[in-house]
């Protein structure tokens, strides 16, 4: 790989992640104690982004995939989200900030994709290659959080005026990416391929149908984190709320660098329910945290997301890419990630927005309930996982797969 090139993908990630942190994070909190939208409302608008994750495969593997270079494609999609994003931050309806909502995720979420898409095509070494530079989306999104958080912007539109700077910013800088042509050019389109309908094979195997399942479920508690995490701490008297919420995404790239030790040591069903019960634990945290005595709770809670998401979502694409047949690993994650974070997350946010509305009274929303509901939740998923799941396989390790290389020969 050139050596300029490392550094140029680097940026686009942060850069697209800059994009969509900016409002991810904070739009629960603005359309509740702003725009005063109720928590149906608010959890069906952050459900526009599950709607999204569904589509987003079929205008990938039929559209961007076949016709057009992806840089290019990047720049049209961000530069008209950025005018989506715009009007969003004008909108005062439910009814305008969903539908511009909705066309903008359907804009920026195949841009999740691509970029994945144009690393691994431009790079020598992927395995390589590819961590170190994922690891600047990541910081993207704990740079612009923090920004955010500092400036106290978390219950303005200024988010959204942010993020469409961002994303001209990010398509004019998308001209400059190597030139990436669509790599299915002239090949059969099919919807069933696109959304990976021929890794329902898989789901024979008795152990991964439960995993499958129990990651669905899972998305559901997961959205109710992303929804309204952000505005219950605003609401508890906590400063820079979406600054302090970054420690998350810090402790994820900590628990990252020591998946591989964790991996060697512990199999699969142990590191997959150690994960859910982390998030059982940490939505405990949120309901019995406050903002003075017992902040530390909090603290914890979001220090927890390297454990929740590493254990059992990184965990899972693993196991996922580990078990599929050659020919059908990269349909399984497609399979996958539209069950999870299109299906389940949808859902999440339909129900963590309909819980809301249920622990609110005239006296304000009960949310210590509400986030205990959100912990039996995930418990139930926990207990589940423990009975069905019966596989015995391990994560294996570059290394492992060396040793066992060398052992056969």
């Amino acid at each position: 790989m050139p050596s300029a090139v490392a550094p140029r993908l680097s940026l686009m990630m942060f850069l697209n992640y800059v994009v969509w942190g900016a409002w991810y994070v904070t739009i629960g909190t603005y359309l509740t104690q702003t725009l005063h939208f109720s928590g149906t409302q608010a959890g069906a608008v952050f459900g526009t982004a599950a709607l999204a994750c569904m589509v987003s495969p079929f205008f990938v593997g039929l559209i961007a995939d076949r016709f057009f270079a992806a840089e290019r494609v990047m720049c049209a999609l961000h530069l008209i989200g950025a005018l989506l994003l715009y009007l969003v931050s004008t909108a005062t309806t439910f009814t305008a900030v969903y539908l511009l909502m909705l066309a903008y995720c359907l804009c920026f979420f195949p841009t999740l994709a691509l970029t994945n898409s144009l690393t691994l095509r431009n790079v020598s070494n992927p395995a390589a290659d590819f961590p170190r530079i994922r690891l600047f989306a990541t910081i993207g999104h704990i740079f612009i959080n923090l920004v955010i958080g500092s400036l106290n912007m978390e219950r303005s539109s200024m988010p959204f005026v942010i993020s469409a700077g961002a994303s001209i910013l990010m398509g004019l800088y998308c001209l400059t990416l190597p030139h990436t042509p669509p790599k299915a050019a002239g090949q059969a389109a099919s919807w069933r391929t696109a959304i990976g309908l021929e890794a329902l094979v898989m789901m024979k195997d008795r152990s991964f149908a439960v995993f499958v399942i129990a990651s669905v479920l899972a998305c559901i508690p997961l959205a109710f984190y992303f929804s309204f995490t952000n505005a219950y701490l605003n609401e508890a008297g906590v400063t820079n709320a979406a600054g302090k919420m970054t420690l998350g995404q810090v402790a994820e790239i900590i628990m990252m660098l020591a998946m591989p030790f964790i991996f060697r040591h512990l199999p699969l069903k142990a590191i997959l329910l150690m994960g859910l019960a982390a998030w059982s634990l940490r939505y405990a945290m949120l309901a019995f945290g406050n903002a003075g005595d017992r902040m530390w709770l909090f603290y914890g809670a979001i220090l927890l997301h390297g454990i929740c998401y590493d254990f059992f979502f990184m965990s899972g694409q693993l196991y996922t890419d580990q078990k599929a047949p050659q020919h059908l690993r990269g349909t399984a994650q497609g399979f996958v990630m539209v069950l999870t974070y299109g299906v389940g997350m949808f859902l999440g946010s339909l129900l963590s927005g309909w819980t809301v509305d249920f622990f609110t009274t005239p006296q304000g929303r009960d949310w210590p309930a509400f986030w205990l509901s959100s912990a039996a939740g995930a418990f139930v998923i926990l207990l589940l996982m423990a009975v069905f799941f019966q596989s015995r396989e391990r994560i294996r390790t570059e290394q492992q797969d060396a040793e066992a290389e060398t052992a056969a020969a």
